[in-house]
């Protein structure tokens, strides 16, 4: 339990308030869950303190294979990072509409006038359950999903969460984190030690909070 609260740390005030209601079962079993396109579990409410079944239809499924089929012949890991990063904000969005978390803004603060809002640790749960999805599913050829992880401190102090992959040729690792945009944008991934120094794009939101 102490390794994965270390992982779980908050970016946010919001975990402290609701992490009573937050059971470590719960967030357990949904972080090492075998997730199927026809049920998985997504985290939300702040440190998982919600908990939500989902399933995608066919039309669905298709939707988001269809950015990797639509990129042609992948040929390299930069070009397939670029597509995991689209594909990803394709789930926030069909998930979004069954979980009511379409809302969900960039960041944490400043955000309780909107519906189904979801910290840093749900976003790296949740991305890691969809990179799962397409791994199982043929759709990552150059890399592989590690666990997620947490940088200590970020521009306002508060400890980070995102997920993390690595090439498989070279095992150069990077950090691919939903939290930064608004539910359905593509999720920003840069290489972990980056990240790690307190990266934020220049362009989103958070900084603008």
């Amino acid at each position: 339990m102490r390794q994965l609260s270390f992982k779980l740390l908050s970016c946010s005030l919001l975990i402290f308030s609701l992490q009573a209601n937050a059971a470590m079962s719960d967030i357990n079993r949904i972080y090492n869950q075998m997730p199927a396109l026809d049920g998985f579990d997504i985290c939300m409410g702040g440190g998982c303190a919600e908990v939500k079944h989902v399933a995608l239809t066919d039309e669905e499924w298709q939707q988001i294979i269809s950015v990797f089929k639509n990129a042609g012949n992948v040929t390299d890991a930069a070009q397939e990072r670029s597509l995991i990063a689209q594909a990803i904000g394709a789930f926030e969005s069909k998930v979004g509409t069954k979980t009511n978390t379409a809302n969900d803004r960039a960041g944490t603060f400043g955000n309780s006038g909107y519906p189904g809002q979801l910290d840093c640790n749900d976003e790296a749960i949740n991305t890691t359950t969809y990179m799962r999805l397409m791994r199982q599913n043929g759709l990552l050829k150059f890399h592989e999903i590690e666990d997620t992880r947490t940088r200590n401190f970020f521009f306002n102090g508060w400890p980070h969460s995102t997920a993390v992959i690595h090439e498989t040729a070279t095992g150069a690792r990077f950090a691919v984190d939903s939290w930064f945009y608004d539910n359905g944008f593509p999720a920003t991934i840069v290489p972990f030690a980056v990240w790690k120094s307190g990266y934020v794009p220049e362009d989103s939101p958070v900084l603008r909070k």
